[in-house]
């Protein structure tokens, strides 16, 4: 078996791993090393033709790849060295990594890791749909390679369940493509994806949106016939008498994502019940010392450019740390409390500026974002708008965190 010695091995090639390669560089780390298990960087956004990407840091709309070139010109220009077509199989405390590449097995023992493998589809079988299994069950994602990247159209008559960001894209794609969007199923009584999309993606393509409504049944014997319909009640159960028929050929799922942490398990790493993505402090950095993660390996964002400023401070804070710069006094918990579904990072040291990253529970208009420690209230930052679709984002400066025991984030 090769083995080689990295300072800093970042583990996915997408909007995150890229960033954080970028940062860990220009922070004068020049042993770094880039996995990737596909054979060419970019990640998802190499499917993602549509605009919408780059605006809070390019200040302009680019598809994703035009998104993603832009890094990748960089990390070829910075000659950060990658592997390409290398699956990591294995990682430890140790942070040693096993890596099945082209050339073999390789050994990595790395003085850092950066984890940023994204995340994956909730399929069919996640959330039990029953029925028979005909081929035209696909998840949106799925569909969106095989159509942009393929030139492979999936279906004629089609039916969406989950109003997720992708599902709805992919909804105006596939009306682009000729395709009759019969309808998009969504189970909550709002939209799960933002805003932008439901206006841009549905309604001005006329295509109807059932809230409060999920898949009850699929039917068909080689291809998908028709999926029957129905309305919830307040516990997402079915109600018996609502069923609707539609007659299609084509189910996309786009049901929620889940980040890609069998590696974090593998290394012994802390996950938050609720985001299935690691547990982290200010620095990013998990339980175990040294192994850092970002992006939608660590929590689902709905901006690209969320995850590339988080991934530079992971690869930030993975540099310090091979130097012996970082400080790890982080033992503030941070907590997430009334009608906050979670908020990042779970531990800051209450010696630095502190950014936090959160999701509602329920969509509402004029509130406040409280945050307290105990019965003291530090700060009050009003929303108009909140929405879970929609990450947000707040700094506190340390001059409010100084003696603070526990911090409570919840809504007002």
């Amino acid at each position: 078996m090769i083995e080689r010695e990295i300072d800093i091995a970042i583990i996915g090639g997408g909007p995150a791993g890229l960033s954080a390669a970028i940062a860990a560089k220009k922070s004068g780390i020049d042993n770094i090393l880039l996995i990737e298990r596909s054979e060419s960087l970019g990640g998802i956004l190499n499917q993602c033709i549509h605009e919408g990407f780059g605006i809070e840091i390019f200040k302009e709309a680019l598809t994703g790849p035009e998104y993603m070139q832009r890094f990748i010109d960089k990390v070829e220009q910075l000659k950060i060295p990658c592997m390409l077509n290398s699956m990591v199989l294995d990682i430890n405390k140790k942070k040693d990594i096993i890596v099945c590449s082209p050339e073999g097995l390789i050994k990595v023992n790395a003085k850092a890791i950066v984890l940023a493998m994204g995340c994956r589809e909730r399929t069919r079988g996640n959330i039990c749909i029953p029925g028979t299994r005909p081929s035209g069950v696909y998840t949106a994602g799925c569909a969106q390679n095989l159509i942009n990247l393929k030139n492979y159209m999936v279906g004629k008559r089609v039916v969406i369940l989950g109003s997720g960001d992708i599902g709805l894209i992919m909804a105006r794609r596939l009306k682009l493509e000729g395709a009759e969007v019969l309808a998009v199923v969504e189970i909550l009584p709002y939209s799960s994806g933002l805003p932008r999309n439901v206006v841009q993606c549905l309604e001005d393509y006329d295509i109807p949106l059932y809230l409060g409504h999920t898949v009850v049944n699929i039917r068909g014997r080689k291809r998908v016939e028709e999926v029957v319909i129905a309305k919830v009640d307040e516990k997402w159960r079915p109600i018996k008498g609502t069923e609707k028929r539609i007659e299609c050929d084509t189910l996309l799922l786009s049901v929620g994502l889940i980040p890609e942490n069998e590696l974090s398990k593998m290394a012994g790493i802390s996950l938050d019940s609720v985001t299935y993505g690691s547990r982290v402090n200010e620095n990013l950095e998990t339980n175990v010392k040294g192994i850092f993660a970002c992006g939608n390996v660590l929590h689902v964002h709905d901006l690209v450019d969320y995850v590339t400023l988080e991934a530079e401070l992971a690869g930030n804070s993975a540099a310090d740390f091979v130097r012996g710069e970082l400080r790890n006094e982080s033992n503030i918990k941070v907590t997430a409390g009334n009608g906050v579904r979670y908020v990042l990072p779970h531990l800051i040291s209450g010696k630095n500026d502190a950014k936090f990253s959160l999701r509602v529970m329920c969509p509402d208009r004029n509130r406040k974002i409280v945050v307290r420690d105990g019965k003291k209230i530090l700060k009050k930052i009003p929303k108009m708008r909140v929405n879970p679709s929609e990450m947000i984002q707040f700094n506190i400066k340390k001059e409010y965190l100084e003696d603070v025991k526990e911090l409570t984030i919840e809504i007002e």
